[in-house]
């Protein structure tokens, strides 16, 4: 499966364009999770790095801890679940406001 297609690229803000709104209001563009462990990735973010010729994203990371920060297209690409399986990307996502699926944040 491919995580990033060209539709979800055009429909993410620039990082940092959403500094003024607070996190939990932000859109959920996007969702990443290993499919055989608790790791999930809500892509509020993300644009092309040129120098590191990747994908940068800054999200809501829900794994051991939860946190927001960025993270990169290839390392997502790489990472394997306990039981060998790749990361997948929700198909069935709609836009949603980080708040409704952190309630707690």
């Amino acid at each position: 499966m491919k995580l990033l297609t060209e539709s979800i690229r055009k429909t993410l803000p620039k990082l940092y364009a959403n500094d003024n709104i607070p996190l939990k209001d932000q859109i959920v563009r996007c969702k990443f999770f290993t499919p055989d462990s608790n790791w999930t990735w809500l892509v509020l973010e993300g644009q092309a790095d040129v120098q590191r010729r990747d994908f940068i994203f800054f999200g809501y990371v829900i794994g051991q801890f939860s946190e927001a920060g960025n993270f990169l297209l290839s390392e997502l690409e790489s990472l394997r679940g306990p039981l060998g399986l790749p990361v997948e990307r929700d198909r069935h996502l709609k836009p949603t406001r980080l708040g409704e699926l952190v309630p707690d944040l």
